[in-house]
């Protein structure tokens, strides 16, 4: 009798595991941006990437960010992204002018040189799309992801959009959100911080690392999480210098 040995690939040689990262707080640093998602995470497009809002502002390139997440998902990445209150703030000031925008006279100036436009109310009718399509929240099977947080103390914590935008130095209730882990930005924290809540497992975890600071020697980092692994990857700014406020 006559055996054929067949040698099968290996498909695990070519099939890689799915991987889910999470960031927030971009501020218009696309060069960032683009160093963490390309080169830090390696994105592939089975991965989900949840950008957990504030992608516009203070920062050199409020345009670029928005232009490479249209990209990526244009080529069918799993990227999805989060309305943060910077996000809002230039929604509004695109229909209500620069008023709408809390922003420093040279931060004003360097979102309109990002979009080519000499008024707020110019902006394209692709990036009003953009923002106005940006959800307040995302639930999976295991997390909650807002850009700020909850109002806990109301019985519908879900109707607040001011609060998901806006909140600071809340106390979560875990059963409100289905005992899910709760992952945040909008506060800037330093390294450290960040780098112990996830060492210690917190409920609720704060990803901000105040990217756009770069002149605060605790801030100037855009942080990625692997929300399996609870891997960090960090990516020091890289679109600097720019003129932007110290944070107080």
């Amino acid at each position: 009798m006559l055996f054929l040995l067949i040698h099968l690939p290996n498909y695990s040689l070519y099939c890689s595991t799915m991987a889910r990262y999470a960031l927030t707080d971009v501020h218009g640093c696309a060069q960032t941006l683009k160093a963490l998602v390309l080169g830090k995470l390696k994105l592939q497009k089975q991965d989900e990437l949840y950008v957990l809002g504030d992608l516009v502002n203070k920062g050199p390139d409020s345009k670029g960010v928005i232009d490479f997440i249209i990209h990526l998902q244009k080529q069918h990445y799993n990227v999805q992204c989060l309305r943060g209150n910077h996000d809002q703030m230039l929604l509004k000031a695109a229909s209500k002018g620069e008023t709408a925008l809390s922003l420093s006279p040279p931060e004003k100036e360097l979102v309109l040189q990002s979009f080519g436009i000499h008024e707020f109310e110019q902006l394209a009718p692709k990036y009003v799309a953009f923002l106005s399509n940006l959800p307040y929240y995302l639930e999976l099977p295991d997390y909650f992801l807002v850009h700020a947080g909850f109002d806990f103390k109301q019985d519908n914590i879900f109707k607040d959009k001011e609060a998901m935008l806006n909140i600071r130095d809340y106390k979560p209730v875990p059963t409100k959100l289905s005992n899910k882990r709760l992952l945040h930005g909008h506060t800037p924290v330093a390294l450290h911080t960040i780098k112990k809540s996830v060492a210690h497992t917190n409920y609720s975890l704060n990803l901000d690392a105040g990217c756009v600071y770069y002149k605060n020697a605790s801030y100037g980092n855009l942080i990625a999480i692997d929300l399996d692994s609870q891997e960090l990857f960090i990516q020091q700014n890289e679109d600097r210098p720019y003129p932007v406020r110290r944070k107080s």
